[in-house]
Order: structure tokens, then C-alpha cells, then sequence
């Protein structure tokens, strides 16, 4: 499993000792060598050991992105990309040592084409702060993975989150890219155009390719029109069967559910103490609904019948602006809800994605298998992509308990994958995933190696990740 796999690599010290220097004599107080600063660019989201930089560069616009480049090519040091540090899967780490490059600063809004709704911007903006720019226009972008990450990560990434049942994920809403590669050319991946039959999608290929065949500097964005009317509400089921039964039936109705959430019971009572909630505790969809008044009401309707039928009791929904922020913030505080649950537990957050048929089976099996070896491991899903994340809480200073920790992911990876899913709905390989991804494709994974050697051959970008 994860910390099996993950080892520090082969350090290039000639070299990495030679960038460091020509980075301080272009950068000045830009590139910072300084432990705390060091750490803080280093993994720190979940149990996977943080593994420093050896310097880290702030670059404030894509000039400066190619000039940093250029250095690592020239020294072949390794470069990792970083935007907010979100990201689970020790993505940020530096296995091989090197320079982590800080786009933070690089957060303008460089258009917006309201008429086409799409828009340009540096990878450093966080979602928030691009919506909250949008606000103005009636405009606002919907890929929501839970944390403010920054929209360069989510689409090297291939984020995805709540609201991707409607929306899409981040390679649906991606339209063009720029990129820095690794010969120090910055390449335009693609145009506005709505569709191309132009070539090998090259925009696609750098969207989830987790920072290791070059840098964005620039995205465009598909954006979506602000709903009249958004309604959201809370169903509680008997069984987490029924709950995901409900959620099948509302997909193959075509009714257009723009959010629906599974949380399990435990999940529940996490988030009523950490949330100060009231809701019942057992298997639980949050839903969302956008749209006209006359269609929200209809699609509440129509979702309430289905629940129903499945032995829901109490769908309570609102169209309330502040009754439902405050039922999505409990949504997005998940993660910090489960860690409530043990006080100085270490967590492992894990997520798998399958059929939407499979989804009731794959869970309730997951379920099963913590409580016959005893343990925490509350569940969350964005259940309408057959995608759920399991947040297993253990202690990992016990060897034997990070063993137990260990095998229960193995299980869990290989009950995805035997039902025809996938290893990773949204959190993407990094490091965690890296034995899971070898099981999922095979020799596919030698044509992914070649199209890495090609386009970086000296493996400066975000090397240890994905593959070895």
C-alpha cells in the first residue's frame, strides 16, 4: 500500500546545489531556502510523511515560470509545481529533492468572454476567488472539490467534487491550456473553440497529468450561467442500500441533480458534533437543485417520490441562501468532522469510484470490512458519479495498526477495481496511489512512461509520481 511504495529517491546534490544558486542570483528574496518554508511545501494534508523541497521559487507571471525551467533543465533538477497544497496524495512531495515552484502569486483573472461563457486565468487563482470575481457578471465556474485549491492543481489534478454529477469535472471544463515544457517553450494546447477535431488533444493530456510533463501558466475555462433558484435538501434512508438505490433511480429518471451527496452514519454523527447539526443519524443524501423556481420545485418533487419509495422519512429541502451554505459547509468540513471522531488519530483519506450499480454493494462491502477488523472509517460520496471517500482514522506510531491500515485500502483498491472501477474517482495517483494504478492498467502504463520520457527526458518535472 501507500507507505510501502513511497521511498526518497536518488538526489541529483551537484546539481540541485546549481540551480539553488543561479535561482537566488535571478530571484533574490523570491527563492527561499528556510526549513518552516520548506515544510509548508511539503505534504501535510494526510499521513503520507512530508518529504521538503530543498528550495522554493515564487514565480509572479510565465516569463518567470520559463526562466525557472530553463535553470532545472540546465542542472537537471527536479521542479514541483505547487498552488495551495490540497492536494492528498503527496502530489507536493519531493522524493528526488529539488525546487518547488509557488504559483500563488500568479492568481489574475486575464479574461472573461461572458458572451461565450468562458474565461482565461493564471494558475494560481483559487475557485473562491474566481467566483467571487465572476459574481459581477452572473457567471460562475461549478467545479467544486471541497477545499479553495487553486485552479492550476485542480486541473493538473483532473479535479472533480460536488457538483460534477451536472457539471462535469475538470477535463470537461478545461477548454485550452498553457504549458511550459520541459525544452522551455511555452506551448498553447488549444483555442477557444467550443469543439476541435485538431490533432492528439494535447489539453487533455496535460489535465491530470499531476505536474509531471510540465507547468501550466494559463487556463480557460468553461463557465456556467448563475441559477435563478437553487434549493437544497436532506434525506435520511434506513440502510445506506436504499440510500444508494434512491440515488440510481434519480440518474436513470434523467432528473438533473446538480449535487447528491452520500454520507453514512457515521459520517452523520461526525458531522452533527462537529458541525453542531441535529440531523438523524444513518445513511444520509444531501442533494442540490438548480434551476427555475417552477423546475427546482419539480425536481424536489420528483426526487422526494423516488426517496420514497426506498424508505426515506423527512426530505426536508430549502431554497434558503443560509440554511443551505450552512448545510454544504458540514458537507465540506467532512474531512475535519471525521478527525473529531479520534482526537490525535492520524487519518488516511482514500476515495475509489465505480459503476453507479455497483455503488450500494461496493460500499456496504467497505463497511463490512472496517467493522470486522475493527475500525473507524466513516464514508462520504459524490454518489450520483458512483464516487466515495472512505476517511480511515488509526494510529500511526502502531506498526501494527498502520498495518491494519494498510491492508484495509489494499482491500478496498482491489474491491473497486474487480468491479470495474477505478482507484481514484478524484484524488489522483501522486504517491498513495502509485501500486493501485499498476493493478488498474497494466502495460497501459508503459505507454504512459514513453509519453514521459518524450516530452521530459531528464525527469525534472515532479519526478516519483504516478510511476516510478
Amino acid at each position: 500500500m501507500a507507505l510501502k511504495a513511497i521511498r526518497a529517491g536518488v538526489k541529483n546534490e551537484a546539481g540541485i546545489a546549481a540551480a539553488k544558486a543561479d535561482l537566488s542570483a535571478r530571484f533574490g528574496d523570491r527563492f527561499q531556502t528556510g526549513e518552516a518554508i520548506r515544510a509548508q511545501h511539503a505534504h501535510t494534508t494526510t499521513y503520507i510523511p512530508a518529504q521538503l523541497p530543498d528550495g522554493v521559487v515564487f514565480a509572479e507571471r510565465s516569463e518567470d515560470v520559463r526562466e525557472i525551467v530553463a535553470i532545472a533543465a540546465r542542472h537537471k533538477a527536479p521542479l514541483i509545481a505547487f498552488g495551495t497544497g490540497s492536494s492528498l496524495e503527496g502530489h507536493i512531495n519531493a522524493p528526488h529533492g529539488g525546487i518547488s515552484v509557488d504559483l500563488s502569486r500568479m492568481n489574475k483573472v486575464l479574461e472573461v468572454n461572458a458572451e461565450d461563457l468562458d474565461c482565461r486565468v493564471e494558475p494560481g487563482i483559487t475557485r473562491e476567488e474566481l467566483n467571487t470575481y465572476l459574481r459581477d457578471t452572473g457567471l460562475f465556474f461549478p467545479i467544486d472539490p471541497g477545499a479553495n485549491a487553486s485552479i492550476g492543481g485542480m486541473a493538473s489534478t483532473r479535479a472533480s467534487g460536488t457538483n460534477a454529477v451536472r457539471y462535469g469535472t475538470m477535463k470537461d471544463n478545461v477548454l485550452a491550456l498553457t504549458v511550459v515544457t520541459a525544452d522551455g517553450r511555452e506551448i498553447r494546447t488549444a483555442h477557444r473553440a467550443r469543439k476541435s477535431s485538431a490533432g492528439y488533444d494535447l489539453t487533455r493530456l496535460f489535465v491530470g497529468a499531476e505536474g509531471t510533463l510540465g507547468i501550466i501558466t494559463s487556463i480557460t475555462l468553461r463557465l456556467q450561467g448563475i441559477p435563478e433558484v437553487i434549493s437544497g435538501g436532506v434525506c435520511p434512508f434506513p440502510t445506506i442500500e436504499d440510500a444508494c438505490n434512491a440515488v440510481i433511480l434519480t440518474i436513470q429518471s434523467g432528473i438533473p441533480v446538480a449535487r447528491i451527496e452520500l454520507l453514512d452514519a457515521l459520517q452523520m454523527k461526525a458531522c452533527n458534533g462537529y458541525s453542531g447539526l441535529s440531523y438523524q443519524e444513518t445513511p444520509t443524501l444531501f442533494v442540490e437543485f438548480h434551476g427555475s423556481p417552477e423546475s427546482v420545485e419539480l425536481q424536489a418533487r420528483q426526487f422526494g417520490e423516488i426517496a420514497s419509495e426506498f424508505g426515506a422519512s423527512d426530505f426536508l429541502w430549502t431554497t434558503n441562501p443560509e440554511e443551505r451554505a450552512r448545510l454544504w459547509k458540514a458537507r465540506h468540513n467532512a474531512y475535519w468532522a471525521q478527525k473529531s471522531l479520534i482526537p490525535g488519530a492520524a487519518i488516511l483519506s482514500t476515495d475509489v469510484c465505480v459503476p453507479i450499480s455497483r455503488l450500494a454493494e461496493c460500499v456496504a462491502a467497505t463497511q463490512e470490512d472496517s467493522a470486522a477488523h475493527g475500525l473507524t472509517a466513516p464514508i462520504v460520496g459524490h454518489a450520483g458519479d458512483g464516487n466515495f471517500h472512505v476517511g480511515l482514522l488509526f494510529d500511526d506510531k502502531d506498526p501494527v495498526d498502520v498495518a491494519r491500515a494498510e491492508a484495509f485500502v489494499d482491500r478496498l483498491n482491489a474491491r473497486a477495481l474487480a468491479m470495474d472501477g477505478t482507484c481514484t474517482g478524484e484524488h489522483g495517483i501522486g504517491q498513495g496511489k502509485m501500486p493501485f494504478l499498476q493493478a488498474e492498467l497494466g502495460d497501459a502504463l508503459d505507454l504512459m512512461r514513453q509519453v514521459k520520457r518524450s516530452l521530459d527526458p531528464d525527469n525534472i518535472f515532479n519526478p516519483g509520481k504516478i510511476f516510478a
